[in-house]
């Protein structure tokens, strides 16, 4: 299958990120790695903001992609506890560069994370409406709070860990704490 022009910006965007940051994403450096001029740029994103909310669009669909594919299914036809086993999976793969730099972008700006927090709505409960008192709640965060933990230190190699350990440790996770 053929590459539109879009994703085929977003490619090369997403390259100038992995290789030089978030600060060297420019329409120069961008047209230089796509091959596609400023002004094809700025007829697919008319701002630099345009092309980074793109860029966040599309790494949460493909994160949510991973989710489904861990699932089985939609996370609406799944329990609370099938969809955190299927997040904690997951969360077993480091980031990529990009994705870890963007992520970490989006926390200072509502736009760049509006994309990341529909798919976490979706996947898992809201921590503030959940009962302190209510022992199976308290189970599925302090899994979801592990899980992120396993990524976050994957994905900043805090804590080198072979493919097969974290694996192991994302079915521990939801096996011991979610039965």
């Amino acid at each position: 299958m053929r590459l539109s022009k879009r994703d085929h910006i977003l490619d090369a965007a997403l390259s100038v990120v992995e290789h030089n940051g978030v600060a060297a994403l420019t329409y120069e450096a961008v047209s230089e790695r796509s091959g596609i001029t400023k002004s094809g740029l700025l007829y697919h994103f008319s701002s630099k903001e345009a092309l980074l909310v793109a860029l966040h669009e599309r790494l949460a669909e493909l994160w949510e992609d991973e989710l489904v594919s861990s699932l089985g299914g939609p996370p609406e036809a799944a329990t609370a506890t099938e969809r955190l086993r299927a997040y904690a999976e997951v969360s077993a793969r480091s980031a990529s560069g990009p994705e870890l730099r963007l992520m970490l972008e989006a926390t200072i700006n509502p736009e760049f994370d509006r994309p990341w927090k529909r798919v976490i709505a979706r996947w898992l409960p809201d921590p503030s409406g959940i009962d302190p008192e209510d022992p199976d709640a308290m189970q599925i965060l302090i899994a979801r709070l592990a899980a992120d933990g396993l990524w976050m230190a994957d994905s900043l190699n805090t804590l080198p860990l072979a493919s097969s350990l974290r694996t192991a440790i994302a079915r521990h996770l939801t096996e011991k704490l979610l039965g």
